[in-house]
């Protein structure tokens, strides 16, 4: 990146160099780590385009570009993504959350007031985006985040320290129900659900930087729906809901399984693109 004296002009600069690399979200993506290199707010950008940046602010800007050119995403430069309206700290042991799961956290909060103390547990929880954001939205409920990762419980931890609902979270590294005892108000999962074959498919900012693990579900992407369905029963309340988000064109067979669980669709939601992402069962 050349050396440039104004802001806008170093805006614009990691704009072009970004779109010349085929990044889609070019001018978002400029802006956006313009806003953290010289620690501004969009507003306060705006205004502040004639200012001249100071050399420490280039040289991590222009690091920013060169990592975003290499389709890094730009919440793995940052280090965090928005949720639900909230920060969430993310590295390379968790998925980077999607706007398409916050479609599971509508559905579970449309089924369950906050006038009752639930418990929740979250199979495969990650960043924690989805039960940190739960607790954090229904002040009575309690949880239990599962991973087999100690790395990313690490990271659902910190989550759940940042928002104030660390004293309501309990965490257990094991795969899927193996070690868990007790049984839950709501069991919520976000699991793996990429057919195996369809990995070296997926665009370079998800493949080249989301661990495999969280992606991979299988030859036909529907192994960890099996796993969670496996001990669902013995480990949900009387009354209780298994709340799942599914990849698009997936309900079929997914229902399919539960319903060998003898568990039935009681209710789902669609995602920004039309596609169901959120299924809520209950025991048939």
């Amino acid at each position: 990146m050349r050396k440039l004296d104004r802001l806008g002009l170093v805006l614009g600069e990691g704009r072009a160099i970004l779109q010349e690399a085929g990044i889609e979200s070019a001018a978002l993506d400029a802006r956006l780590l313009l806003q953290a290199a010289v620690d501004l707010e969009h507003g306060d950008l705006l205004v502040s385009l004639d200012r001249v940046p100071m050399e420490a602010e280039l040289a991590l800007y222009a690091s920013y570009i060169a990592r975003r050119m290499k389709h890094e995403p730009v919440s793995r430069i940052l280090g965090y993504r928005e949720f639900y309206g909230r920060e969430f700290g993310i590295n390379t042991h968790v998925l980077d959350p999607r706007p398409d799961s916050e479609t599971l956290i509508d559905l579970a909060l449309a089924k369950r007031g906050d006038d009752e103390a639930n418990t929740i547990v979250d199979l495969g929880a990650g960043s924690g985006a989805i039960i940190v954001t739960l607790l954090a939205e229904r002040p009575q409920w309690s949880g239990l985040a599962l991973d087999c990762s100690p790395d990313a419980l690490e990271v659902t931890l910190a989550n759940a320290e940042s928002h104030g609902v660390a004293d309501r979270l309990t965490t257990l590294a094991t795969s899927w129900w193996q070690d868990v005892a007790g049984r839950f108000d709501l069991i919520v999962s976000n699991p793996p659900y990429i057919p195996k074959a369809e990995i070296d498919t997926l665009s370079p900012d998800v493949k080249n930087y989301d661990p495999h693990l969280a992606l991979a579900g299988g030859k036909d992407g529907l192994d960890a729906y099996r796993a969670v369905a496996m001990g669902a029963d013995q480990h949900l309340k009387q009354g209780g809901l298994v709340l799942l988000e599914i990849g698009a064109g997936q309900q079929q067979e997914v229902v399919g399984i539960w319903a060998k669980h003898n568990f039935k669709l009681i209710d789902s939601r669609q995602d920004l693109g039309g596609h169901v992402r959120a299924l809520a069962f209950s025991r048939a």
